[in-house]
């Protein structure tokens, strides 16, 4: 049985030419095209596996895919968009099925609705990782931590409360407390849990790291579908 696609685009010749596309492959069948406003009411109606969404306004095209992907859980959703890191990582978030660039070869964007088509709640995109590392690196440098920054961030990883962290570091409590105080202002948190997990995102520490509960103990940081969360910590 083929798989069912609904194409949204807002340009009419693009669209005919990917309904086009997409019709030639074994396997899928476009069953409808719109643009964006018709979007819904259209899934609604025909039921189909997958829905392509052009995004030619990126923050409107974002919004509907989001929609679509709240009102139909078992909906495939590809994102068709510009070769954009900031655009691949909003896609990403979406939590569409896949994203592909308009530079992209047909066969990746072929690629992508079959795996919407099978796989609606995971997500596919080429260069996703480089994408990641490259936002990573650009928000770890501009934090500009200092070395004892550093020192503190990775003893509130492994689970030291500021008592423990002034003890380890030969310092003043008052003084422990100053730098965990600007740890959060730079990393924009406001608990030492929304710390760590600022922290694996930015890849200030590893991901593997052991994050600790008491001296000594640790619980691992669980990296998980939308993101990386923290498994479970608590002060002293």
């Amino acid at each position: 049985m083929s798989a069912r696609v609904v194409v949204v685009e807002a340009h009419p010749v693009t669209r005919w030419g990917i309904c086009r596309l997409i019709d030639e492959q074994d396997g899928l069948e476009v069953v409808g095209e719109a643009a964006a406003a018709e979007a819904v009411r259209l899934t609604a109606a025909l039921v189909p596996d997958v829905v392509l969404v052009g995004l030619t306004d990126t923050g409107n095209g974002l919004a509907l895919a989001r929609e679509l992907r709240d009102r139909f859980d078992d909906l495939g959703v590809v994102v068709l968009g510009a070769a954009d890191d900031d655009v691949l990582l909003a896609a990403f978030e979406t939590g569409v099925s896949a994203f592909v660039s308009r530079s992209a070869p047909v066969t990746e964007l072929v690629a992508a609705v079959r795996h919407a088509a099978v796989a609606a709640s995971s997500f596919t995109a080429a260069g996703l990782a480089a994408a990641m590392r490259r936002q990573r690196d650009a928000a770890a440098g501009g934090l500009d931590l200092s070395a004892r920054e550093r020192e503190v961030l990775g003893l509130l990883v492994t689970g030291r409360s500021v008592p423990w962290i002034a003890e380890d570091l030969h310092i003043g409590i008052s003084t422990a407390k100053t730098y965990v105080g600007r740890l959060y202002d730079k990393l924009g948190v406001r608990t030492r849990a929304e710390a760590v997990m600022a922290a694996v995102r930015l890849g200030l520490v590893p991901a593997s790291r052991p994050v600790g509960i008491g001296r000594g103990a640790g619980l691992p940081v669980q990296r998980q579908a939308r993101g990386d969360l923290l498994a479970g910590t608590r002060s002293r």
